[in-house]
């Protein structure tokens, strides 16, 4: 008979540790970093949505994320010339042109796996058509995927690249549009960590603002 209720007394002093812990942990913890988030970092902490002016985004009134990447290209996947192109993403399902968050993954193909050599060639092969440059002239990240394929970001020598198209495209001149680029270029994260890269989207935005 003690043995039970010493059995029972130790199953509910188990219990009310779940109990405390779950609420604690599980509720208490969560609510409280919601709340520092929220009040710290409210931008981050809501998917770093932007509206259309290229501010943070209100609710309902988000274009897009500056943490995820987005196709500038018509219905059948051709890059419109007006606007400055994404690096290519290999998170596709479906129909999706790429950049679909619930897909998130590279390509997983080796450099000399036939279809990646093939992508390669195929996507080199649009940009020297539609930019007018020579194969050597491309960046690499202009024709690969990104480790995530949601990459928003490209490098600055890939958006210098397209300048001469998007201003003819848009009867600019070609220096107040490689001025927009130079002034979107962000640095390394802490002054040394990765490279200098420009946000698609932003890049974009402060493109359709220039004929507002």
């Amino acid at each position: 008979m003690n043995t039970l209720r010493g059995a029972w007394r130790q199953y509910w002093v188990a219990l009310r540790a779940l109990l405390v812990l779950t609420v604690a942990l599980g509720i208490g913890y969560t609510l409280v970093i919601t709340g520092v988030g929220q009040l710290a970092l409210p931008v981050q902490a809501n998917g770093s949505l932007i509206s259309s002016s290229g501010a943070p985004a209100s609710a309902g009134k988000a274009v897009g994320s500056a943490l995820i990447g987005q196709a500038f290209t018509d219905a059948k996947g051709r890059p419109l010339p007006q606007w400055f192109q994404s690096r290519p993403s290999a998170a596709t399902t479906g129909s999706a042109a790429g950049y679909d968050a619930s897909a998130s993954s590279g390509s997983n193909l080796a450099a000399s796996n036939p279809a990646q050599v093939k992508a390669v060639k195929e996507r080199t092969a649009v940009i020297e058509k539609t930019d007018g440059v020579a194969a050597s002239a491309i960046p690499g990240d202009a024709v690969t995927a990104s480790g995530s394929g949601l990459d928003a970001h490209i490098s600055p020598d890939y958006a210098l690249l397209q300048v001469k198209r998007v201003a003819d495209a848009r009867g600019l001149p070609e220096a107040t549009v490689r001025k927009l680029v130079e002034s979107r270029i962000q640095g390394r994260d802490l002054g040394y960590l990765g490279d200098p890269t420009v946000n698609v989207l932003q890049l974009n935005l402060a493109l359709a603002g220039l004929d507002r």
